[in-house]
């Protein structure tokens, strides 16, 4: 198995697992142990402290230790705290273990983007990041459709799927080498200066809609169990469901792969800008379950756009060292944190402001409107600087 392909196969099944509990839990949560709108946004938040922490840490403890020993640490770490959940599945130990898992997903994923992006030019930078969206978001729609039966078949059984998940990457990382190999900065092939002003402007735009995506999205997580419950839809078809986003967002990839006429451009940005916010409202708000479908399908294409371009320009401006996966999986971390937190209050301004629509406009309009307005301004700045449509 060549190296590549080793490195999509365990961002594969990482992704799965990940997946199992990053969104299944909620599921898992909802039914079987009775949380709240509130206490299911608590438990995201507390997720989301937690993944920030290993995102920034990932940098400095791979440059001490190496990416191949901190990323073996972190999937045995995750093995030992699934196990834990599957071993005893209390509202206590099934909050902190998500917590930790946390910490230790938002340490992992940079490792491997590093992994993913080293060594290639920018030309080839794009094909790599496109393999890697591809193989950890297709996996996503299939993890949250094998969610649903898991718990109501046998719920213990989402815990102990993950771990073992691990150890199968765990197998497949023991012969990665100790160090990615990264391109030389004086290599001929590296962006241009002119290049990577625009760059450099385009990945803090993207990164600035990509905070908006994750706080919207992080949201969605723990409240589309409720909605597809108050419309009467059981736990097994709501899983599967609530996984219409990520077939979107992996659909966008696939195009944006395909057609590379978006590189160097706004126009995604300005695109999934529209099509964020207007995905969230349908979602958490619609009328039926066909709206809520439409508000994901709306939501995924717009969060596979902004995704895809924030990390292909930190790679190709990074240099695909740890620490470029580390700031995009900080974000990341951090629309996993302003997300619930904005919930919450828009949760707890329901019935001061009449109706959970004008609470959820509360909390969460501050987040679109602020996410925006930075990635326009540093939208504008690529505006006198335009490269060839090759770029």
């Amino acid at each position: 198995m060549s190296l590549l392909a080793r490195l999509l196969v365990i961002t594969f099944i990482q992704s799965f697992g990940s997946t199992l509990i990053e969104r299944g839990l909620y599921f898992y949560s909802q039914d079987r142990l009775g949380f709240t709108e509130a206490e299911n946004l608590g438990m995201a938040l507390g997720f989301g402290v937690a993944y920030v922490m290993g995102a920034v840490a990932s940098h400095g403890l791979a440059r001490r230790l190496s990416e191949k020993r901190v990323l073996g640490f972190a999937l045995v770490a995750q093995f030992l705290a699934q196990g834990a959940m599957f071993a005893h599945p209390a509202a206590w130990l099934v909050v902190a273990m998500n917590t930790l898992l946390g910490t230790l997903m938002g340490l992992m994923w940079p490792l491997v983007e590093s992994y993913i992006g080293a060594g290639h030019t920018p030309a080839d930078q794009a094909a790599a990041v496109g393999r890697f969206n591809l193989a950890w978001a297709s996996s996503i729609p299939l993890a949250l459709a094998a969610a649903g039966p898991l718990i109501g078949f046998w719920s213990p059984g989402l815990f102990a799927a993950a771990a073992a998940l691990n150890l199968a990457s765990l197998v497949l990382a023991w012969r990665l080498d100790r160090r990615p190999a990264h391109l030389p900065l004086d290599h001929p092939e590296r962006p241009t200066p002119a290049a990577m002003v625009r760059y450099r402007a385009l990945l803090t735009s993207s990164r600035w809609l990509m905070m908006a995506s994750y706080s919207l999205m992080w949201t969605l997580a723990p409240l589309l169990p409720l909605v597809f419950a108050n419309l009467k839809v059981g736990v097994g078809p709501a899983t599967a469901m609530s996984g219409l986003l990520d077939v979107f967002r992996f659909l966008t990839f696939l195009g944006l792969q395909v057609y590379v006429g978006w590189h160097s451009r706004g126009w995604p940005i300005v695109a999934a800008m529209l099509f964020l916010p207007a995905g969230f409202f349908m979602a958490l708000f619609g009328p039926n379950v066909p709206a809520v479908l439409a508000g994901e399908l709306l939501f995924g294409i717009g969060a596979g756009a902004v995704y895809y371009g924030a990390l292909y320009y930190a790679l190709v401006v990074k240099n695909a060292a740890v620490e470029a996966g580390g700031v995009h999986e900080g974000i990341v971390g951090g629309g996993f944190v302003i997300g619930p937190l904005a919930g919450l209050v828009g949760n707890r301004l329901t019935r001061v402001l009449g109706g959970p629509l004008a609470g959820m406009l509360a909390g969460m309009g501050p987040v679109i409107l602020a996410c925006s307005a930075g990635a326009i301004w540093f939208l504008a700045k690529t505006s006198g600087n335009r490269l060839p449509r090759d770029a």
